[in-house]
């Protein structure tokens, strides 16, 4: 009979965290067995094999995706984005471990998808973070994150070539520039003026790109 091993033992066998384990057992890299407690016990054939195979082990990503309006998700934008993602994954030869993603603007630090990303990146997770391109993690300080990353020794994977970011990135662009505007004009006019000329500028940036502004 094979024997079954705890969380703990397994981890310090593997040397890897608690938290990868269980990011393994979402994506199926490796698959414990259930107690009736709920406690997870990892079978040391299991465990063995996957020792004999620790480059695959090591190839676990994340995928993040994110779009900026609750329209662009119902319209199928995120969904597509990941599937995407997950398909460049394991075209790649990665295990999805994680799939975080977020409908809030690039500007927003507070997300908390991007919360879970990085999270798992410092938990030893994943070691790799694939997003379609960098305005997906964050609209400024990309550079930042890029580095904090590397710091936590987790290769960030920018999958669509530069300049090849398409309409949607565009119109969330043009959003966030909105947003931008809001932020400081009712600071400067209070509510009612700002949203005045929120609206002018939204009415100059729609000649300028045709099907980049919702309201």
């Amino acid at each position: 009979m094979d024997m079954l091993l705890p969380m703990k033992k397994a981890s310090a066998l593997l040397g890897v965290q608690p938290q990868t384990l269980r990011a393994w057992d979402r994506s199926g890299v490796l698959v414990p067995v259930r107690m009736p407690s709920g406690q997870r016990r990892y079978r040391l054939s299991d465990i063995e094999a996957m020792m004999g195979k620790a480059p695959d082990a090591g190839r676990t990503c994340g995928i993040y995706a994110r779009v900026s309006t609750k329209k662009q998700e119902e319209m199928g934008n995120l969904a597509r984005q990941q599937e995407r993602l997950v398909a460049y994954a394991t075209a790649n030869g990665y295990k999805v471990a994680l799939s975080a993603s977020d409908v809030a603007s690039g500007l927003n630090p507070k997300r908390r998808g991007l919360a879970k990303l990085i999270k798992a990146a410092q938990d030893g997770a994943i070691a790799a973070v694939m997003i379609e391109y960098p305005d997906r993690l964050a609209r400024f300080g990309y550079e930042y994150l890029e580095r904090l990353f590397g710091v936590l020794g987790v290769e960030l994977v920018v999958t669509v070539p530069q300049g090849a970011e398409g309409g949607d990135a565009q119109s969330e662009l043009v959003n966030d520039l909105l947003a931008i505007v809001s932020s400081f004009t009712a600071r400067l006019y209070g509510a009612q003026g700002g949203r005045e000329v929120r609206q002018q500028v939204a009415a100059v940036l729609a000649e300028a790109v045709p099907g980049g502004q919702e309201t």
